[in-house]
């Protein structure tokens, strides 16, 4: 039974959820704005406006905005037309921002009068432990000239802190479609996000009022386009918005964060990616910067979300007041640095304008940390305003720094630049950006080099580990590379289970998937590019090898997969891209240090392992190989017992439990003994596993589901049967009494009828 309803529930689930439709269309139309409106007005829409040329937004009011089917007769009637080339209804996406609800050394040399000045730790602690914009400002730079827009949902555009920096051509309301971004206020001020972020970024400074923003000089528009349903026409609305006027667009959203998700951009949201790079800022590039995710207490990973896994966006993670990963942070190699925001209970949070014309010292996730990356990004391009958007990013790597961030994979790549799948590749750095963008010269063309992999459809073991490797001789264009994508397509029962791994010539192992305990999904990964930008600076040329290992207990299929490589032909400007020697900590031993120059640049084996504590330790190399009598070995360090989430496995050695076990006794997902708080121990036929709970509360609501259709078939089989004797009584074997004949009667004539018995016995009795 309970197989059963494990597969009913597997299946239900492995559909996924259905999509709704929505009452829009895109519409490419030729010949105009004047053919647009007709032909929207003889087939009953409105046109809602230009998305790009000749390509039109209509909605049909009598439609309902949200459904469950498709319109094909009104999506008939579009692409009969003559001058209609494509059409497509829009699907409604789901979009989160990426904030969340939580359940003072200022530096007196440079002092404001704003109220809230003294709070503001990340800008004005000093001593190396804030992202140095102050040192931007004493040199006069304060983003003047730069124009940043907020994509949210709205922009408080009165508010006394924003209204000087206030600039109505980069702001537009798409839900409402008019000019006017304000928010839509309720009774728990759900709308207040876009305010917030735009308040980090450009609150006016020394006016007495709440805060001050990075980019204090620069110009701040908002787009209101997440207070409605959110389609791919809606996005690309927002994204393409005045891109010859708006400089920077800052996003804290994305696909949902809950660890079972992949999404990404649809085609005419990535069509506005392109011609943003390609044609924004006169050819220069609009530049993206991107929240990366706050999926961190699911196990999720960026690079399974599309919008921070491209390479045209600039994904920004955050660090804590004390330098650790948040709990909410996702870990990807897609993220390209680091900005502070919130942490846990006891550290400070960000402080920004609210809605109502308030202040808040509590804005969080990587929602707040994005907006402070655009912030220092108008700070060096007004420092520079010839920068690419490919400039931005090459000088964010140059500058970036990794000192005082703890986490415990920090590596070295191929080229000795520090880089972290929690991190990046440091603290954003405002002082060194804007110096470095002062001289700085245009990065080379970027070339693009595909090479497909010659292994297809390979099996991947269960519990087990498939590598491959695929042997670069030559890559036209690209010497010296900037990003990398691995695109896979591959088939699994149980998507989460499987973690990949890409490893270049020079040794970089970048994970491009960790494992997502609740990503359940059968529909596996269809030519997803998952990317890395760890391997900044490296040639490509040389061996990759692609690891793919399977924790689950299904054979998995790699349909195909192959390498894709951007990068230059000739190095870029290096005169500031040497890294300087720094300290790096992992998370879990804050108070060991060491110098990158002490490192062996040769080896391939994880940072992390230079930094473990090996007190105990009989027999060390770079990790304790042996613990002295009475300890255990646990990863590399020695310990009186085994630690939460590892069991003894052989003598004095301890191993990793399965993902979703909190303590186990073996290393399978059916021998878990205690679960994490959002997971409950279940037991089958002697097997314990840890569910989710929101997985358990489906499987009973399944089994309720099932039993009731079980009674209720039973309930009607007894109805059936019940009629059919009635029918019968009154129909078809009712007692006949036989019509009597002249014949005389004899006893021992053969009496077989029923009936004929009947009349027997009764003359007999009248007889008597």
């Amino acid at each position: 039974m309970n197989s059963v309803l494990l597969l009913m529930l597997t299946l239900l689930i492995a559909t996924g959820s259905p999509q709704h439709y929505s009452s829009q269309w895109a519409v490419h139309i030729e010949g105009g704005r004047h053919a647009a409106d007709d032909i929207a007005s003889r087939h009953g829409f409105v046109n809602l406006g230009q998305i790009f040329p000749d390509l039109w937004h209509f909605e049909h009011l009598k439609l309902e905005k949200r459904s469950a089917d498709p319109s094909p007769d009104h999506h008939d009637n579009l692409v009969m037309e003559p001058q209609v080339k494509w059409a497509k209804q829009q699907v409604i996406k789901s979009r989160t921002k990426r904030d969340y609800l939580s359940v003072s050394n200022e530096d007196s040399s440079y002092s404001l009068n704003d109220p809230r000045w003294t709070q503001m730790w990340y800008l004005n602690r000093g001593n190396g432990l804030d992202m140095s914009v102050v040192g931007a400002w004493r040199e006069g730079i304060t983003g003047k000239g730069v124009v940043v827009t907020i994509l949210d949902d709205g922009l408080e555009r009165d508010h006394p802190d924003l209204i000087k920096n206030y600039d109505p051509q980069a702001s537009y309301d798409v839900n409402s479609r008019d000019d006017d971004p304000m928010p839509r206020y309720d009774l728990i001020d759900s709308n207040r996000h876009g305010t917030r972020c735009a308040g980090e970024v450009a609150a006016t400074a020394n006016n007495s009022l709440c805060a001050v923003g990075i980019a204090y000089g620069a110009s701040v528009g908002g787009v209101r386009m997440l207070d409605g349903d959110v389609t791919d026409a809606v996005e690309a609305r927002s994204l393409s918005l005045n891109p010859q006027h708006i400089d920077i667009y800052s996003a804290s959203w994305g696909p949902d964060d809950d660890g079972k998700t992949v999404d990404g951009p649809g085609e005419l949201a990535m069509r506005a990616f392109i011609e943003g790079v390609t044609k924004g800022r006169s050819g220069k590039g609009s530049i993206f910067v991107w929240a990366s995710g706050n999926g961190g207490r699911d196990n999720d990973n960026c690079n399974c979300d599309g919008y921070t896994n491209s390479i045209w966006t600039l994904s920004i993670s955050s660090a804590t007041e004390n330098g650790l990963v948040p709990w909410y942070s996702e870990a990807c190699s897609s993220t390209l640095a680091t900005t502070y925001s919130s942490g846990s209970s006891g550290e400070r949070q960000v402080v920004t304008t609210d809605l109502h014309h308030m202040c808040t010292s509590s804005h969080t996730g990587t929602s707040a940390s994005a907006p402070l990356a655009a912030g220092i990004c108008a700070l060096a391009l007004e420092a520079n305003r010839l920068l690419t958007w490919r400039d931005m990013q090459h000088i964010v790597v140059a500058t970036a720094r990794p000192a005082n961030l703890r986490a415990p994979d920090w590596t070295i790549n191929g080229v000795g630049r520090n880089v972290s799948h929690s991190f990046g590749y440091g603290l954003m750095d405002a002082a060194a950006m804007v110096r470095v963008a002062r001289t700085w010269q245009t990065v080379p063309e970027q070339h693009k080099c595909e090479v497909s992999a010659p292994h297809i459809n390979k099996g991947i073991p269960p519990k087990g580990t498939l590598s491959l490797k695929l042997n670069v001789k030559e890559c036209t264009g690209v010497n010296y590379l900037e990003h990398v994508q691995a695109k896979v397509t591959l088939m699994s029962q149980r998507r989460g289970d499987l973690q990949i791994m890409l490893t270049s010539p020079s040794g970089t192992r970048s994970t491009l998937l960790a494992r997502r305990p609740h990503d359940i999904s059968r529909a596996g990964f269809d030519s997803w590019p998952f990317m890395s930008v760890h391997t900044w600076g490296e040639q490509p040329f040389g061996v990759w090898q692609l690891d793919i290992h399977n924790e689950g207990r299904y054979l998995g299929q790699l349909i195909d997969w192959q390498m894709i490589f951007y990068g230059t032909d000739l190095p870029p400007q290096t005169s500031s891209l040497t890294p300087a020697p720094v300290r790096v900590t992992t998370q879990k031993s804050s108070d060991r240090w060491t110098d990158v120059k002490s490192v062996d640049r040769t080896k391939t084996s994880d940072f992390r392992d230079h930094m473990l504590d090996i007190s105990g330790c009989q027999r060390a190399s770079e990790t304790c190989l042996e613990c002295s009598s009475g300890l255990l070995l646990v990863e590399g360090r020695c310990a009186h017992n085994c630690t939460e989430g590892y069991y003894p496995a052989l003598t004095n050695v301890c191993a990793r439990c399965h993902y979703s076990c909190l303590s186990c006794s073996g290393p399978n997902d059916y021998q878990c003994l205690v679960c994490y708080g959002d997971a409950l121990l279940v037991v089958f036929d002697q097997e314990s596993y840890c569910y989710p709970r929101t997985l358990v509360e489906t499987m009973d609501i399944t089994k309720w589901y099932y039993r009731a259709c079980l009674g209720l078939a039973f309930n009607i089989c007894l109805l059936l049967v019940f009629i059919c004797y009635i029918y019968c009584q009154n129909r078809g074997f009712a007692w006949r009494k036989p019509v009597m004949t002249s014949a005389p009667y004899t006893k021992s004539a053969a009496i077989t009828s029923p009936s004929v018995i009947y009349d027997l016995a009764r003359a007999e009795s009248d007889s008597d």
